[in-house]
């Protein structure tokens, strides 16, 4: 039986599987993109954001754990030095998964795979938007409404005329 074993193994030994997840990490970290199937991009995403966490600390233990799982030493140094810096204040989430339909071949699920701070038109996106104003019609007031909000005003106008002018009459005497 096979409970609680969720691990994807994509039709492949467990070598054959750890070499071509090595080789595709190595790719996207040189790339910042790469075009796969949709289940190899999620089993890349488990392999390579570990990788990518490791990097923030450049230590040289830190070094030989990435580079034994790529076993690529220009992809290790492109890792702790470019992808490192540009990452360091992400918390998780370091790659974006970006399905772009299916294989005229086989049909299969087909996705771009990319690190996240990479993609230039993406980031263009996130510049913060003016909110759209509305435009309201304003309420028209017609002739006659108009009248008694005039009168009323013109009434409460000598009212308080007398009321500012009693207390200088009183100091006046």
């Amino acid at each position: 039986m096979r409970h609680n074993k969720k691990f994807n193994h994509l039709g492949r030994t467990a070598s054959h599987r750890a070499a071509m997840l090595s080789n595709m990490a190595s790719s996207l970290i040189k790339h910042k993109r790469i075009f796969t199937t949709t289940a190899k991009a999620k089993a890349l995403r488990k392999y390579i954001e570990p990788l990518i966490t490791k990097s923030k600390e450049d230590t040289t233990h830190s070094r030989r754990v990435v580079f034994s799982s790529l076993q690529d030493k220009y992809a290790v140094t492109e890792l702790f030095n470019d992808v490192a810096q540009k990452i360091g204040d992400r918390p998780g989430g370091y790659t974006r998964i970006i399905k772009t339909g299916n294989r005229l071949g086989d049909n299969a699920a087909m996705c771009f795979i990319e690190l996240v701070d990479y993609n230039e038109n993406m980031l263009k996106d996130t510049a913060p938007k003016k909110a759209a104003k509305t435009r309201r019609s304003r309420k028209k007031s017609t002739a006659a409404e108009a009248a008694p909000v005039a009168e009323a005003a013109v009434e409460a106008t000598p009212v308080a005329e007398e009321a500012t002018s009693a207390p200088e009459e009183k100091a006046a005497e």
